[in-house]
């Protein structure tokens, strides 16, 4: 099968999205099908030999964060030369109804159209003021997923149909088989010490990190081995500010990581935190720390607690409370068997998610779009950016 996949986001920036986009475009190549991912980035950055650039991204506020896209008249030119190019089974886009490659994708098809839907969000202004548009995205698009029940409850009810839900999928093997980073032991016999995991950007207030630094400085008053390793963008100044004089050298910051350090970084840690206040549809770092056999400990949401069994494959905190955390950490820390029974219901969990039983689904949903389609191309030209 010819699969034509576009990215909205920046290949620049690493991103949830963009690795759910190059993982997914990897298991199905592994799985013998020919893949080519459409996606912004700068002509000179290294990028995949299935990815193609759309050129320089700009920045755009969007569900609390700041997405890099392209969008545009340049960028209409860009998306249609390679679907000519393609000629295509099936074009499969995300997010499509953020204003990016993926929107002019879907408006320039003229085959089966598959959108996967990422986040839980119901409004914006960007949106809101385009929504004549968006009635004509999701008119073309032929088959709809969604990555989590979230997500797919937004399509039910706001966007006027259903959705397919098929969650964001992790390559276990990746993280089941890193190291951890010099001077980590990982699992070891923790007495007064032990280490704390967080990955995400700590001054993002959704990503809830002074509600992980506060447990932090209050165990580890008690507990004089304890360590706290980060990963993620952000100004070390701006980390190490956030503690006490006393505590910084127990704060490791490895700023942003590739995704083997990535993997190597969760594996070096006792207990990988998720502090989340909000806005997550998912939870794709939870899978991630499951695949590295690292107990987790996170917010209570919805989307969490999906992702960990209603708690069974990791421990829930009530959101926002760093009482409630610490009160976690120290159970934890403290209860070796716990933290096995956890680790071993993840493993569980987790191959469920496994990118090839994953992309397995995914491949059913473009089968039933194209038979949907019946090979039939649209022949309405759009002219709206062109």
């Amino acid at each position: 099968m010819r699969i034509g996949i576009v990215c909205p986001y920046s290949f620049d920036v690493p991103g949830g999205v963009q690795n759910h986009v190059m993982d997914l475009a990897e298991a199905l190549i592994g799985l013998g099908h020919e893949v080519s991912v459409l996606a912004p980035a700068d002509e000179d950055s290294p990028l995949p030999p299935y990815v193609v650039s759309a050129g320089r991204a700009v920045p755009l506020p969007y569900n609390g964060s700041v997405a890099r896209i392209a969008f545009g008249p340049v960028s209409t030119t860009r998306v249609r030369r390679w679907i000519a190019r393609g000629e295509f089974d099936v074009l499969h886009v995300h997010e499509p109804l953020t204003l990016s490659l993926s929107m002019l994708a879907v408006l320039s098809a003229r085959g089966p159209v598959v959108a996967t839907f990422h986040t839980a969000m119901t409004r914006s202004r960007v949106l809101a003021a385009a929504q004549g548009l968006l009635q004509i995205v999701l008119e073309r698009i032929t088959a709809r997923i969604a990555v989590s029940a979230l997500a797919r409850k937004v399509q039910v009810e706001h966007m006027d149909g259903g959705a397919v839900e098929i969650p964001n999928g992790v390559t276990v093997a990746k993280f089941s088989h890193a190291t951890p980073l010099p001077g980590w032991p990982g699992e070891c016999d923790l007495g007064e010490g032990g280490t704390l995991g967080f990955l995400g950007r700590f001054t993002e207030a959704r990503k809830g990190f002074p509600i992980l630094r506060d447990a932090f400085v209050e165990l580890a008053r008690t507990r004089p081995g304890l360590r706290l390793l980060v990963a993620g963008p952000g100004n070390p100044d701006d980390l190490f500010d956030q503690f006490p004089a006393d505590l910084r050298d127990r704060v490791t910051f490895l700023g942003l990581v590739s995704e083997d350090d990535k993997a190597r970084m969760l594996r070096s840690a006792h207990l990988y935190v998720a502090p989340n206040t909000g806005g997550e549809s998912f939870g794709m770092i939870l899978t991630e720390a499951l695949a590295a056999g690292t107990t987790v400990v996170a917010s209570d949401l919805d989307a969490f607690r999906r992702v960990l069994d209603g708690g069974r494959a990791g421990l829930l905190f009530p959101t926002g409370d760093a009482v409630g955390l610490r009160a976690a950490l120290v159970g934890l820390l403290d209860d070796p068997a716990r933290r096995a029974e956890l680790t071993a219901c993840g493993d569980q969990v987790v191959a469920h998610f496994d990118w090839p039983v994953v992309a397995r689904r995914v491949l059913e949903v473009y089968a039933a779009a194209i038979e949907a389609t019946d090979g039939r191309v649209i022949d309405q030209e759009w002219a709206g950016l062109g």
